[in-house]
């Protein structure tokens, strides 16, 4: 019975390796990161754009409320 010829192993796992190691590489290469905010840009309040002009917008009460005068 033959024996298994080990004596490439180590080179063809060590290849292997590599291998995936350079496609990894290039594959992370690619990807976009997004920027994380500081600490002081995340306190800032945002204002969020109305579609509607802010002269020509009337404020109602509830029903609730008494009218002001």
């Amino acid at each position: 019975m033959p024996q298994l010829d080990t004596s490439t192993w180590f080179t063809t796992i060590l290849l292997t390796t590599i291998a995936l190691f350079c496609i990894y590489q290039l594959k992370m290469i690619n990807q976009t990161l997004t920027q994380v905010p500081s600490p002081t840009e995340q306190m800032k309040p945002h204002k969020m754009p109305t579609p509607w002009e802010n002269k020509w917008t009337k404020i109602y009460l509830p029903h609730s409320s008494h009218p002001q005068l």
